[in-house]
């Protein structure tokens, strides 16, 4: 039990997961912390302070201290990570001493945000804290050749971002990424749902409906479901039925814009890649990258084969822990 703990982790803004290279995936929480006010004390963490979201008293709040990917509240990450880290090691009895910890960033993340999530797992006591760009380590999660000199092409569709990466020979070639995701799409639905039926829904409806009833495709078998929600003239709960057209139709600008993102990064690409991606095409991981029909419409807008990663939603905390072996090679490509 001497040998230090190696593990990455996925700070995500909607999710935090965490890899340990001995037993894989070990913990796939919700980014959530639960505070009493009066006290400053953490109430709960992760899915058991989900399920406080909109259903607390006035003393206890949910926050949601990764915003766009990046620390919004540094002491409630801090406090959250020692939470996630003491819960791993009592669950794997793994020794969590001193461990080597592998964490990934946004590619646009700025120096001082950077430095706040080194920070904060520093903090906890870790041996040695390496920073590896998203779309790097959600390409090793997707198991592509990414040290080799071809062109991998990742869309990680985040909660809080979504980067687009084109990856060779262990470094980026070409990159952006917006904060546009998960937690975008589900404003949205929630503000078409008040314009459209006056009735207001919370966050976790309005995510349950994209999971359902989403659609990336114009052109789709038609399903509807019942929603629950405030009416806002009466303020009484009142249920109405809402068809996967209306979700598409509410969904379709922030996919204009990861659209937009994608074609961009393509033109940067250096043209001696550009055969390469016609051949391997591009790659989807994270959360959003599960919306029905988006695999689909993709490849008809851009013109090139699309896939889905094995894992999508472990994919970059997969790569984080897998990377733990080729470090060296990666921070000499991103000098």
């Amino acid at each position: 039990m001497l040998s230090t703990a190696e593990i990455g982790i996925d700070l995500g803004t909607a999710n935090i997961l965490i890899y340990s290279k001995t037993k894989g995936i070990v913990l796939n929480e919700p980014a959530v912390v639960a505070i009493d006010l009066n006290t400053k004390n953490v109430v709960a963490v992760g899915s058991e302070a989900k399920e406080m979201v909109g259903k607390t008293p006035q003393n206890i709040v949910p926050i949601r201290p990764l915003k766009d990917g990046v620390i919004a509240d540094y002491d409630v990450t801090a406090q959250m990570l020692k939470e996630f880290l003491k819960k791993v090691s009592k669950k794997m009895g793994l020794s969590m001493r001193k461990p080597t910890v592998v964490v990934c960033t946004p590619s646009g993340s700025t120096a001082v945000e950077r430095r706040a999530i080194h920070n904060a797992v520093t903090s906890y006591g870790a041996k040695q804290v390496h920073l590896i760009e998203e779309p790097i380590a959600a390409a090793i999660g997707a198991d592509l050749p990414v040290d080799e000199p071809i062109a991998n092409v990742i869309v990680d569709i985040g909660g809080g971002t979504s980067e687009v990466g084109i990856i060779s020979f262990g470094g980026v070639v070409s990159c952006n990424s917006i904060r546009t995701g998960g937690d975008k799409m589900d404003e949205e639905i929630v503000n078409y749902i008040r314009k459209k039926y006056n009735i207001l829904i919370g966050e976790r409806t309005a995510e349950n409906i994209k999971m359902e009833v989403g659609q990336a495709n114009e052109n789709h078998d038609e399903k509807s479901m019942d929603v629950r929600g405030r009416d806002m003239v009466t303020g009484l709960p009142k249920t109405v039925s809402v068809s996967s057209k209306e979700v598409y139709s509410a969904l379709k600008e922030s996919l204009d814009q990861i659209l937009e993102t994608i074609r961009t990064t393509l033109e940067n690409c250096p043209p001696e890649l550009s055969g390469d991606i016609v051949d391997r095409g591009i790659v989807l991981t994270g959360g959003g990258s599960m919306l029905n029909g988006l695999k689909d419409w993709l490849s008809e807008e851009i013109f090139v084969p699309v896939h889905i990663a094995p894992s999508p939603l472990e994919s970059v905390a997969i790569g984080t822990g897998r990377s733990l072996k080729m470090i060296s090679k990666l921070q000499k490509a991103a000098k």
